[in-house]
């Protein structure tokens, strides 16, 4: 995926008042299928995936036993087959690929549930944007108009079998749409020459962060809590029963957690980078996992890990860059709100 196709402004910019995609094939893409199959993720993961109805997707995340986030995932839940067996698409990131693979499979039993992994065999392509319905649906063969946020379906794309949900990573309405790759480049080319904007990797990012959307590897790990980071909301401590972590979650939401994460916003044009530290009072009190300077915005902006009594709203730190500090205000996520788009909380 490179970097960028044209100018990372106008691909972000394209995304957020039209419509733009991306080539993300490189994600991990999983089909499973098996007897009582929600049931058994259910201990993986701390959201109550046996709520969900054919047609309906979660987003949640892979927990180690002591609740650091293995990876953050989407669970396609796609019904009952011929057989009695319930299926589900799982989406992955493309650098936890193996890890995941390795610890669902350690997880599951390979007896009564059948994994595929589908990485290589299958392109994604991410149509992003307020304008997505309109030019996606001329080569679709649902009303892509009746398909809910975060709902999905097996329908066709260009005449050719192909999986389409309305989720993303931009903060913006639009489908991911899984296929063939042969099918993938052409639907590429089609909507290339229907106006849709090419968009890179750069433009991803600063998509995603206006959204306060987390990156894994970045934002969150195996070392960071659901509950630090954000997360909350997909944490169902009352509507399910024991899973990995479990004990760890409960605590922090009795005790509160010792860090979060939170959005910040530079003075001026100071831009603060992954990795930068935090400082109050010209004490060092976190570190930047997140920062850009984004178009829409216009406003420097960071995501963060401080201590709890840091992280409300209005409080003054301070991001030290080359060796000097610049203000920095903690300020309400996410950072852009899209009238177009609704929230997966």
């Amino acid at each position: 995926m490179p970097v960028q196709f044209t100018k990372l402004k106008d691909e972000h910019q394209a995304v957020r008042t039209d419509v733009g995609m991306f080539d993300i094939s490189h994600m991990g893409k999983f089909y499973l299928e098996g007897q009582e199959l929600l049931k058994n993720l259910q201990f993986l993961v701390p959201s109550d995936l046996e709520r969900l109805k054919p047609g309906q997707a979660q987003y949640t995340v892979l927990l180690n036993p002591q609740a650091g986030i293995i990876d953050d995932i989407i669970v396609y839940y796609q019904g009952i087959t011929e057989t009695g067996k319930q299926k589900a698409k799982i989406i992955v990131n493309a650098g936890t690929i193996e890890k995941d693979k390795t610890w669902l499979l350690s997880h599951l039993d390979e007896k009564t549930i059948t994994f595929q992994d589908l990485s290589a065999e299958k392109a994604l392509i991410a149509i992003q944007g307020p304008q997505s319905v309109a030019k996606l649906q001329p080569f679709v063969q649902e009303d892509l108009s009746q398909l809910k946020f975060f709902g999905h379906c097996e329908t066709t794309v260009l005449g050719k079998p192909a999986f389409i949900a309305r989720t993303g990573y931009t903060g913006e309405d639009g489908f991911e749409v899984m296929l063939d790759p042969q099918v993938g480049q052409e639907l590429w080319r089609s909507l290339s020459k229907a106006g849709v904007t090419p968009c890179g990797l750069g433009a991803r990012d600063t998509l995603r962060l206006e959204a306060a959307m987390c990156l894994y590897g970045e934002d969150i790990n195996d070392t960071t809590t659901p509950l630090e980071a954000g997360l909350g909301w997909l944490v169902h401590l009352e509507s399910k029963g024991d899973f990995i972590g479990r004990d760890i979650l409960e605590k922090q939401k009795q005790e509160g957690v010792e860090r979060r994460l939170v959005g910040l916003e530079m003075e001026g044009r100071n831009i603060a980078r992954h990795g930068y530290r935090v400082l109050c009072d010209g004490k060092i009190v976190g570190e930047v996992t997140s920062g850009t300077l984004p178009p829409t915005i216009g406003k420097a902006i960071a995501l963060a890990y401080v201590p709890r009594k840091l992280g409300k709203i209005g409080t003054s730190l301070e991001i030290e860059i080359r060796g000097k500090a610049y203000p920095a205000t903690v300020v309400k996520k996410p950072f852009y709100r899209s009238a177009n788009r609704p929230s997966v909380k």
